[in-house]
C-alpha cells in the first residue's frame, strides 16, 4: 500500500519500551511511544482551535487495496474467544431498538503530517481502567513511510462536527502498537490503542492581573493599549502595567513670522495661550520673536531662542525667485533671505532662513494581560462512554461500522464528505491483501470510501438503545472487489489474543489532567 502521509512525534520521543505480552507461545511485543508530555499537551490543545480543525483534510494515504475474499479457512484464534464489556454495560442489557443511534464514542483523530498540514482519521473510545483509551488504525499513529514513530499534535475529538468539539479535545499521551506492524509493516497488525489526557475545552481569551498572568502555564499574551500622558502620570507604578516609549527625535522647520505683536501680547500668548488653546508651533515662534528686545533680529543668532530650538535652528531652505521677491517686498516679513550667485556657469539660487523645532516625543501605554482559558472536562470514558472489546470471534458475525468516510470512488464519484458520522452494516468474512502484507484480514461489504474512514470502529453486538457494543475491528483499507470502480468492501485486522495484549497494555495506564 503506497502511503504518502507522514507521522511525527508531538514532543521528543522516548526510547521505545518493549513490553512482553504472554498471549502467544513465542514472545510477542508491542511498541510504546510517547505522543506528548504534559508540558506540551496544553500547547497542542490550543493548536487545535476551530479554524485548524476545519482546515484538516483526510489522511492523505492510499487506502484502496486489492483484496480477495477467502471462502475457507481464514484467521486463526491465538487463544480462546473473549470480550471486555463497554463502559456502563458491565451488566448485560436486554433492551432493543430498531433505530440506528450513532455512538458518542466515535470521533476524529487529528494530527499534523510531514507536509506541515493538518489531517484526520476516525477513532473510537474503548473501555479501560482509567477510561482514557482511543482505538484507531495503526498508520493513524505510526508512519511506516517516513519511519517517524508518531504523528505530531495528536488529539481525539469525539462527536466532531464542523469544527465543533461537543465533548472536548483529548490530547494523546502514549500510543501502543504491535511490534510486527512497526518493524515489518504487517497489515495484520495495523491497529493502535492510545491513552489520552483528560479532555479540555478552549474557553477563549480572558483578561487577568499580572500575578495571575505570571502564574498561568498555558497560552497567554500581552496587549498594549495607548493611553494619554495624564493617565500615565496619574496611574504609573513600578510594577506596571503602565509604561512609556521614547521615540526617535523629530525635527520640523518653522516659517519666520510675518506679523507684529506688542511685548505684552507676545509674553501673554507665549505663556498662557489664546482663549485656553495651546499655541501652535508658528505662534510660539512668533511670540518669541516679538518678545525679543527692540532693535534686534530675534533668533537670527540664536538670541532668546525658545526651549524647542535645536542645534539646526537657523537653517537655510531653498525657495523660488518669485517667492523670494514677494517676501523681500513685504514690510511685515521679519525673517532673513539671501541669494547665491555661483557664477555664469551655474544657476542663481534663493533661500529663506527657517527655525527648526527639535523634539523627542513619548508614547504612553497600558498593558492588558490575556490568558487563553482551558477547562478540564474530565476523562474520555466519563464523558462519552467506551466501547467494549471483542477478540478471537468467529467469522460471519454482524457488525456496525461507524466512522467519517471521505474521498472518491475510483470512478470519481465523491460519495462522502467526511463532515458527519456515518454507519454501515454487514457480516464479516475472511480476506487477504498482499499489497499490505496481510493474510488474516476480515472484510465487510461496505461503500465507505477510504482516507477519512481509516480507523472506523467495527462494533459487534451493538445495542442501539445504549449505543454500546464490542470493538472487533478498525478499518485499515477499502477495496473494489468486483472491479466496477466503486468501493464495496472495508477491511480490518482480525482481532485476536495479540490484539488484546496490545490493548491491555494501554488499558491499565493512567494519564491525568493537563490543566
Amino acid at each position: 500500500m503506497n502511503r504518502t502521509l507522514t507521522l511525527g512525534a508531538a514532543s521528543g520521543l522516548l526510547a521505545a519500551a518493549l513490553i512482553a505480552v504472554p498471549a502467544h507461545a513465542d514472545p510477542t511485543y508491542i511498541e510504546k511511544e510517547v505522543l506528548a508530555g504534559s508540558s506540551q499537551a496544553q500547547a497542542i490543545a490550543y493548536f487545535w482551535d476551530k479554524a485548524q480543525l476545519q482546515d484538516a483534510t483526510p489522511y492523505n494515504v492510499e487506502t484502496t487495496v486489492a483484496a480477495k475474499h477467502v471462502s475457507t479457512g481464514g484467521p486463526s484464534s491465538s487463544s480462546k474467544p473473549g470480550t471486555v464489556p463497554a463502559i456502563g454495560d458491565e451488566k448485560k442489557s436486554s433492551s432493543t431498538s430498531k433505530n440506528v443511534n450513532l455512538p458518542r464514542t466515535t470521533g476524529k483523530v487529528f494530527f499534523m503530517g510531514a507536509d506541515g498540514k493538518p489531517h484526520w482519521c476516525s477513532g473510537t473510545s474503548v473501555q479501560s481502567t482509567y477510561r482514557n483509551v482511543v482505538a484507531t488504525a495503526g498508520h493513524c499513529v505510526y508512519d511506516t513511510v517516513s519511519n517517524k514513530l508518531t504523528l505530531e499534535h495528536w488529539v481525539f475529538v469525539p462527536g466532531y462536527y464542523q469544527g465543533k468539539t461537543p465533548w472536548g479535545i483529548y490530547v494523546g499521551k502514549t500510543a501502543y502498537t504491535h511490534y510486527d506492524f512497526d518493524v515489518y509493516e504487517d497489515g495484520d497488525r495495523d491497529y493502535a490503542f492510545v491513552t489520552v489526557y483528560n479532555g479540555v475545552q478552549l474557553t477563549g481569551d480572558k483578561e487577568v492581573d499580572k500575578k495571575a498572568y505570571d502564574a498561568w502555564k498555558g497560552a497567554k499574551k500581552i496587549l498594549a493599549e495607548e493611553v494619554t500622558k495624564a493617565e500615565f502620570e496619574e496611574k504609573y507604578t513600578d510594577g506596571g502595567p503602565y509604561w512609556k516609549k521614547t521615540l526617535s527625535p523629530v525635527t520640523s522647520p518653522v516659517d519666520p513670522p510675518k506679523a507684529t505683536f506688542t511685548q505684552a501680547e507676545a509674553e501673554k500668548y507665549y505663556t498662557e495661550g489664546v482663549d485656553g488653546v495651546k499655541l501652535t508651533t508658528e505662534s510660539v515662534a512668533l511670540a518669541a520673536y516679538n518678545a525679543a528686545p527692540a532693535g534686534t533680529n530675534a533668533l537670527k543668532n540664536g538670541e532668546k531662542c525658545p526651549s524647542w530650538c535645536g542645534p539646526d535652528s537657523g537653517t537655510w531652505y531653498p525657495i523660488d525667485e518669485k517667492t523670494y521677491n514677494e517676501l523681500k517686498a513685504d514690510a511685515a516679513f521679519k525673517g532673513e533671505l539671501k541669494t547665491v550667485d555661483p557664477g555664469q556657469y551655474f544657476k542663481r539660487e534663493w533661500f529663506i532662513k527657517k527655525w527648526v523645532k527639535t523634539s523627542t516625543p513619548e508614547v504612553y501605554y497600558k498593558d492588558h494581560y490575556i490568558i487563553r482559558g482551558l477547562e478540564d472536562v474530565g476523562r474520555l470514558g466519563d464523558r462519552v462512554g467506551g466501547q467494549g472489546l471483542a477478540y478471537n470471534q468467529k467469522i460471519g458475525k454482524a457488525h456496525f461500522i461507524f466512522g467519517y468516510p471521505s474521498g472518491s470512488h475510483p470512478d470519481g464519484n465523491h460519495a462522502f464528505s467526511g463532515n458527519t458520522l456515518k454507519w454501515s452494516y454487514g457480516t464479516t468474512f475472511a480476506a487477504a491483501s498482499a499489497a499490505i502484507k496481510a493474510e488474516e484480514l476480515v472484510g465487510i461489504k461496505s461503500s465507505f470510501t477510504g482516507q477519512g474512514a481509516l480507523g472506523s470502529a467495527w462494533l459487534a453486538g451493538y445495542k442501539n438503545a445504549r449505543r454500546l457494543g464490542y470493538l472487533n475491528g478498525v478499518t485499515i483499507a477499502v477495496a473494489d472487489r468486483d472491479g466496477n470502480k466503486r468501493i464495496d468492501t472495508s477491511v480490518s485486522p482480525y482481532f485476536d489474543g495479540e490484539t488484546y495484549g496490545v490493548y491491555k497494555s494501554a488499558a491499565n495506564v493512567w494519564s491525568g489532567s493537563i490543566v
